[in-house]
Parts: structure tokens; C-alpha cells; sequence
């Protein structure tokens, strides 16, 4: 068990295991018939897990464009707020285009019901959402992802991007602190 900052980290999904997993998520979203396509990276959790997507959809044949969309429902704590807001927006102008939204963690449904709607409220032709994970029955908002990495336990994880108040983003894991 890795100790980081003092802290002991139970491994969920170890470096290879979600390496192998963004090829085969990039090879699904090459065959799902995007066009145009524009990959917006609802930042931050997303950041890691987007970048390697990115690179594995240019090895999958793919040559998308890249959007970053910061939002925030969780500010410093470990539980969402509920309220979404737009810290920092695209500046592509996504009109009759595909976007694939790219998030960390489907859990409430809340930050990806409102990018999905907020592109297709700016005319979006169609908004597909990848996820590296999801956690089933904690919807607070009816949104499904098209492409899913890995189904998470009800746990608080960290790692790959994802934080506990700006730490551990840097992991090339996914974990959960156990100490």
C-alpha cells in the first residue's frame, strides 16, 4: 500500500490497468462516428485522464480539436454542493459541431448534465460524454456517459487529476485514502 504525504492509499486502478483501458475507450469513441470533432475537458479532475485520451484517439485515427471547460460544484470539500457554476469557459464556438465531454467522475450527474446542456443550448449537432469513472446509483441528475472507463465503488478516490483539497492530482493511479 502506497503512503503519500504521510497518508496510507489503497490502489483501485493501478497505472497499466487504465493505460490498456484509454486505448480501448479511444478505439470505441474512433468507431462511434464523431464528426467535427471537439473534446471539451471539464477541468480540473479531468486533466490527466484527458491528456491520455487525447493521445490515444491520434493513435485511434483520430485528430480532434481541444477544449478545456472549468466548472465547480465541489469547491474544497469531499461532497458536491450541488450547484454548478462556470469558472472558466470554451472559447470554440461548438455550433453544428460533435463535442465528447471528458470528466474525471459521472457521480451525481450534475456538472455533466449541465455541459451537455449548455452545449446543445449553444448548437452542438451532438454531445457524447466519456468518463474514466462512474459511480452507479448516486445520480442526482438523469445523464449517462457514452464511454465509460472503469465502474467505481461508492468510495472517495483520488488520484489520476482527481484531489482531496489540491492533493494527490499527481498519482498515476487511482486510490482511496485509508489513513
Amino acid at each position: 500500500m502506497p503512503v503519500v504525504r504521510g497518508r496510507s492509499l489503497r490502489v483501485l486502478f493501478d497505472a497499466p490497468t487504465i493505460a490498456a483501458r484509454n486505448v480501448d475507450m479511444a478505439r470505441e469513441i474512433a468507431g462511434a462516428g464523431y464528426l467535427d470533432l471537439l473534446v471539451v475537458s471539464i477541468l480540473k479532475g479531468s486533466f490527466v485522464f484527458a491528456a491520455d485520451l487525447i493521445r490515444a484517439l491520434h493513435i485511434a485515427g483520430l485528430a480532434p480539436e481541444v477544449e478545456f471547460l472549468t466548472l465547480s460544484s465541489y469547491g474544497t470539500g469531499t461532497e458536491s454542493s450541488g450547484e454548478v457554476r462556470v469558472v472558466r469557459d470554451i472559447e470554440s464556438d461548438v455550433r453544428g459541431r460533435d463535442v465528447l465531454l471528458v470528466d474525471d467522475i459521472l457521480e451525481s450527474g450534475r456538472t455533466l448534465a449541465y455541459s451537455r446542456e449548455l452545449m446543445l443550448e449553444r448548437g452542438a449537432r451532438r454531445v457524447g460524454i466519456a468518463v474514466l469513472l462512474e459511480k452507479p446509483g448516486k445520480r442526482a441528475r438523469t445523464v449517462d456517459a457514452d464511454h465509460i472507463g472503469f465502474t467505481c465503488p461508492d468510495l472517495f478516490v483520488v488520484g489520476y487529476g482527481m484531489d482531496a483539497a489540491h492533493a494527490f492530482r499527481e498519482l498515476p493511479f487511482v486510490g482511496v485514502v485509508e489513513s
